[in-house]
């Protein structure tokens, strides 16, 4: 049978039924425009004296600056500003309606600017409720500078405490323990060398010498007792005092700022946990980062301040624009990158950014990083993580290399998202989802064991970016620089010019062959690590993956040039008498920074903000095309193995979240009724029959057993059980929260009570009532909660359509009609599924 058909009512009685409306209501034949056929006597909802009241409640309200809104005017419906907070205009794991969101406050603002007109008072009203916006992003980006600056002293010490201690200031990790030493054995280049201030934990118990095997072995075991021990707790703490507190945080950043309610998330126990838990964290060894978590704690911040605004708390639309200047400061303070924390919110977790927002995310990342260079966790005064202090040009030969680390990026990126998503699938399925402390040692034990005999492993994971990023001169001592005897017109020379004879150099081939097995378990251990449950962030591990691969491209590239610099092309990339000074021909640390970003693009398909991020990240100004280039060619390759999105989208999709990504396209000339179709074959929507409310015919009771049989958040309103008509759409909150509040206020709605959800027009009020429902119990009038401009599209509309409606409206639903009757209703998650179904 055609759908059509089903909804009993043909073409002619079409006609009939609007030849019988009145002249208005016939000439048009939208939503709301059939609102008819009530009975005369006049039911609870719209009697003087509760008109009377309201009106008097409203006035009263609006004095003390509650403005409500001009709907439904009983107290904790999520249409009204009394009763409940803005934390209670919605349920947990409930999509917000941002139309009535935007709406409510927009009837707000008008309402200010109408009292500004009038009184002094009212003028600087809109004064304060102007400047509130920038007061809290000040103070978000306040509380979140400080929180990082805690955290980054915190991770610093925990982590060193694994290898030794400073004696003479316990407090000092061991780069400060150093610089109160006037020692510079903490310079990237010399990373090796020894520090007179800084004790290992064997020379607290033995001789000083390192050729002692018990030496070692104390090292060694201490090493993984530390790490187990971080990692314990950090589980511990994760599991028994906030969930939520796992992860990296980002996925669930980007479902809350599309929105998406989920409570609790962004609350004070998370705040507190996942700040200590990711200090124990890092400094347990496992192949995380901290930069990720830095966003989620930064949202808390946000979302525990915008509770002290009403501006924010009662409308969530709103406080998403707060949330989003709080994810770019996030970045701001992980890396100190206040531009690349603005981009990063713009391109990567905002899903609504409107220009104000920009404009505060920028002032909020400004502060954030000005609060954090006040702190000055780093202890040099510098807020660049990774700063570079060279300046040599590149050469446009060297574009080839630079879209091989891009293709290489984009290789472990789709890899590694398949890998983990994988992984993270059988983790929920299998034992070990249900015994995640368990899982956290194992791991740990197991990273700790492997890292420990290679020193590129057993470092920390920050330490040897840096050093991977730091570039050769001819007086480094590391073995990442000992390239040796180079041959210039056939004689060997060293870096002082001496002339000898060398086959090659051992230091820099075991250095390469230590750093290809880094490469290696990084990446094995960030497949691993990343979804355990302890606050876990990919930026810096990815990061690590990627300089280790442009390091070891750098380096082979520069044993290759050096030898051959006379001759073409290795001389358009330096000169023979450079070679014999000891100057290198390849900037192996620019290499490091390349792979680098690409690696990081890759697994997390950013373009502009990585670039942004990783040129605020190095201070590296002037190598910004060989990093877009790396970043472009890391998302292509990326997109074309794994398809769009990075890992942040795929765990989304893992755990069922209803976000729209942008880059997700259907076929152009699939229709909205279609998606009927595709939901049938997934066993949604179609495949139980549309329950919809009637406009004049429901009791109070059937409306009950209607809310306990369906768990949905809302029912479309229609003319009768045989006209489909639309007449508007009701949300599930309003609905229930009308009922108690009128039964509890008249003892005279029983369950009887006929509940009608449209006024009783004028053309009709002299018509008697239906002989069913004469003597009927006194009726309810819900006609103010109804939505009588529901968003609607019909049968014929094209999926790409109704699809941008859902991502650039924002909406829940959007009912589907065809000649104003009711067909069916397509929400968020039949669109998502449908798309699933389509690829």
């Amino acid at each position: 049978m055609p759908k059509a058909a089903k909804s009993g009512i043909g073409r002619q009685e079409t006609d009939s039924l609007v030849a019988s409306l009145p002249s208005a209501a016939g000439a048009d034949a939208t939503a709301g425009s059939y609102q008819a056929f009530a009975p005369a006597p006049r039911p609870v909802g719209l009697d003087s004296e509760d008109s009377a009241a309201e009106e008097e409640t409203e006035d009263a309200a609006a004095s003390v600056g509650l403005l409500r809104d001009q709907t439904a005017k009983f107290p904790g419906t999520a249409h009204s500003d009394t009763g409940a907070t803005g934390d209670g205009q919605y349920d947990d794991f409930e999509t917000i309606d941002w139309l009535k969101d935007i709406g409510r406050h927009r009837r707000r603002r008008r309402e200010l600017l109408r009292r500004a007109r009038e009184t002094w008072r009212g003028r600087l009203t809109v004064l304060v409720d102007g400047l509130s916006g920038w007061l809290c992003v000040g103070l978000i980006a306040i509380a979140a500078g400080l929180v990082a600056g805690i955290v980054d002293v915190g991770t610093a010490w925990m982590s060193d405490l694994r290898e030794g201690i400073c004696p003479g200031a316990f407090w000092l990790n061991r780069e400060q323990c150093c610089w109160s030493a006037n020692d510079t054995a903490m310079d990237a280049a010399n990373e090796e060398a020894a520090c007179q201030q800084w004790y290992p934990w064997p020379e607290l118990f033995f001789d000083a010498s390192a050729t002692y095997p018990q030496n070692y072995a104390l090292q060694y075991s201490l090493y993984v007792t530390w790490s187990l021990l971080f990692a314990l707790l950090t589980a511990t703490l994760v599991r028994s005092l906030a969930p939520y507190a796992c992860g990296s945080g980002i996925p669930e950043i980007k479902t809350i700022l599309s929105g998406f309610v989920i409570r609790g998330y962004l609350g004070w126990w998370t705040l507190l946990v996942k700040s200590l838990g990711i200090m124990l964290a890092v400094a347990s060894g496992l192949s995380l980062g901290k930069e990720g978590p830095m966003v989620h704690m930064a949202a808390c911040c946000g979302n525990i301040i915008a509770r002290l605004f009403p501006k924010y708390n009662r409308n969530e639309a709103k406080k998403r624009e707060v949330l989003s200047a709080a994810a770019a400061a996030g970045v701001s303070i992980a890396f100190g990158a206040p531009l690349g924390g603005v981009l990063f919110s713009l391109e990567e977790a905002s899903y609504y950014f409107p220009l104000k927002t920009l404009w505060r995310s920028f002032f909020c990342s400004m502060v954030a990083a000005s609060v954090l260079k006040l702190v000055n966790p780093f202890g040099n005064d510098h807020l660049v993580l990774f700063a570079v202090n060279y300046r040599s040009a590149w050469s446009a030969l060297e574009v080839g290399p630079f879209v091989l680390l891009g293709i290489l990026g984009g290789l472990f990126g789709a890899g590694f998202v398949k890998a983990n998503v994988w992984l993270c699938r059988r983790r929920k399925l299998g034992a070990l989802g249900r015994h995640p402390i368990a899982e956290v040692a194992a791991v740990a034990s197991l990273t700790a064991l492997a890292a420990f005999p290679n020193p590129y492993t057993r470092m920390g994971t920050a330490r040897l970016v840096r050093l991977l990023f730091s570039r050769c001169g001819p007086e480094d001592v590391s073995e990442l620089c000992d390239f040796g005897a180079v041959a210039v017109n056939g004689t060997a020379t060293t870096g002082t010019g001496a002339a000898v004879v060398v086959a090659g150099d051992a230091r820099l081939d075991a250095a390469l062959w230590k750093l290809s097995i880094a490469y290696l378990f990084k990446i094995v251990a960030t497949v691993f690590t990343f979804g355990i449950k302890v606050p876990s962030g990919l930026f810096i591990p990815s990061l690590a993956v990627g300089a280790i691969a442009g390091r070891i491209v750098g380096s082979l590239l520069e044993q290759l040039a050096a030898p051959n610099a006379a001759y073409f092309p290795f001389n358009r990339l330096c000169s023979a008498a450079a070679v014999a000074q000891g100057q290198p021909c390849v900037n192996s640390g620019l290499y490091a920074m390349v792979g680098a970003a690409a690696a990081l693009g890759g697994v997390t398909r950013m373009t502009l903000s990585l670039v942004a991020i990783m040129l605020e990240l190095t201070g590296g100004l002037e190598y910004s095309l060989p990093l877009m280039i790396a970043a472009l060619t890391s998302k292509w390759v990326g997109d074309g193995l794994s398809g769009g999105g990075g890992i942040y989208e795929a765990h989304i999709r893992l755990n069922g979240y209803p976000f729209l990504a942008s880059w997700e396209r259907p076929a152009a000339d699939a229709a909205a009724a279609d998606v009927d179709d595709a939901s049938a074959l997934a066993g949604d929507v179609m495949r139980r029959p549309l329950r919809v409310l009637r406009q004049a015919e429901d009791t109070v009771d059937e409306i009950n057993r209607l809310l306990a049989e369906c768990q949905v958040n809302g029912f479309p309103v229609v003319l009768s059980a045989d006209y489909h008509y639309l007449i508007g759409f009701v949300t599930r909150r309003d609905l229930v929260m009308a009922i108690e509040y009128y039964r509890k206020k008249d003892d005279s709605i029983v369950g009887q009570s006929v509940v009608y959800f449209a006024d009783t027009p004028a053309a009709f009020a002299d018509q008697p009532a239906a002989p069913n429902r004469r003597n009927s119990p006194k009726q309810l009038n819900l006609s103010r909660i109804v939505d009588l401009a529901p968003i609607a599209v019909t049968d014929q509309t094209p999926m790409f359509v109704v699809l941008e409606m859902f991502r650039k409206l924002g909406l829940r639903q959007t009912l589907v009609t065809r000649n104003g009757r009711l067909l069916g209703v397509i929400t968020k998650k039949d669109a998502l599924r449908y798309l699933e179904n389509l690829s």
